[in-house]
């Protein structure tokens, strides 16, 4: 759903609300105020990094979910830097980072039945969380999601359309390529996003 014209289109937009901190992507609305930036990068944690209780996914394949939903919202910023980090994550663990395409792209290619589920999840909660049934939370269940990964699917992409709505609705700045992130992706999967390490910015 992400592609190179998408990525060069968005680089050329500029922000569109006033005074806004000059920095990338969520960056920006971090920048607003210490408690902001205290709260956003506190819920990626929670989410994204830190431990949750029952769940059997890996932070990579967390990351992964953050990047397919925002894939979905055509968020070029947050779909390439949590594209990224699960890269980065995906190499750490040996295994290849050629998946995080295939979900930018909206294709299952290279992913276990039980991602292909709770993205399935992820992606139903991201368009209308009301249709989400039963049956896809079973469908989970049977290829070996525990209730903690479908918990986690459907708060990551609640969460991520709101980072992603922060992101394009101040229009923030978003580089022309995913080289531009992959400094921050060693530190974040290093340190986490809290962390007073973690600030190297985009460009």
């Amino acid at each position: 759903m992400i592609t190179n014209e998408d990525r060069q289109a968005r680089s050329a937009e500029t922000p569109i609300i006033g005074s806004l901190p000059d920095f990338p992507g969520i960056l920006a609305a971090m920048k607003i105020l210490p408690a902001i930036r205290t709260h956003l990068a506190g819920l990626a944690d929670e989410l994204l990094v830190n431990d949750f209780p029952g769940t059997t996914l890996k932070r990579s394949e967390r990351e992964l979910l953050a990047t397919g939903v925002s894939a979905g919202n055509r968020c070029v910023y947050c779909a390439d830097t949590h594209g990224e980090f699960a890269a980065e994550l995906l190499r750490r663990e040996g295994a290849s980072p050629q998946i995080v395409d295939a979900v930018k792209m909206d294709e299952a290619t290279g992913l276990s039945e039980k991602m292909r589920a709770l993205l399935h999840i992820a992606e139903v909660v991201r368009t209308n969380a009301r249709t989400l049934s039963r049956k896809d939370v079973e469908a989970a269940l049977a290829v070996g999601a525990s209730d903690a990964d479908t918990q986690l699917a459907v708060l990551i992409a609640a969460a991520f359309c709101m980072y992603n709505r922060c992101v394009d609705g101040f229009r923030a700045k978003t580089p022309p390529n995913t080289a531009a992130y992959r400094d921050r992706a060693r530190q974040i999967a290093d340190h986490g996003y809290s962390s007073t390490q973690t600030n190297s910015v985009p460009r």
